[in-house]
């Protein structure tokens, strides 16, 4: 099996987060990568669930090879989000890593119930934030292995 980046295509991320300063982090982040991305924000969940079932005005939306995804949105949080994703055949194989700023132990236990892949609580320093989501990309992108999009459709 190939890697995502032996494909010869960029690696696809979803970023549902609501806060800019937490997005530009992010892009931050991921401008310096090894490894070629591509970025999609989206700041609530109702519209993160159509851009990944494609529906308007999200018809020729990417499919994301992870999906970070923040608790605490407007619309529809990240838990229901969550929940949607994982009962979707379709869309259940997608990684999706919790980045929120809850430490709460109920938010932790009822994220990994609903099969979430990991839970990271953001960190305040600027800095340090920037260092997570670098040390969340060389994890999910040079350690582990994910599926092809083709091979994780049913």
């Amino acid at each position: 099996m190939a890697r995502i980046e032996e494909v010869g295509r960029p690696v696809e991320f979803l970023l549902v987060e609501d806060n800019p300063g937490d997005v530009r982090l992010t892009q931050e982040a991921l401008k310096d990568s090894k490894v070629r991305n591509n970025l999609n924000v989206l700041g609530d969940g109702l519209s993160a669930l159509a851009f990944l079932r494609r529906q308007p005005p999200y018809e020729n939306a990417p499919r994301p090879d992870i999906i970070l995804l923040d608790l605490n949105l407007p619309k529809m949080d990240g838990r229901e989000l969550l929940s949607h994703i994982k009962a979707d055949p379709k869309l259940k194989r997608i990684p999706v890593v919790v980045i929120t700023s809850s430490e709460a132990e109920q938010d932790i236990l009822r994220t990994y119930d609903l099969h979430v892949n990991c839970y990271v609580t953001k960190p305040v320093d600027l800095d340090q934030f920037i260092k997570v989501v670098q040390s969340i990309e060389t994890f999910w992108l040079t350690i582990v292995q994910l599926p092809l999009p083709d091979s994780s459709e049913a």
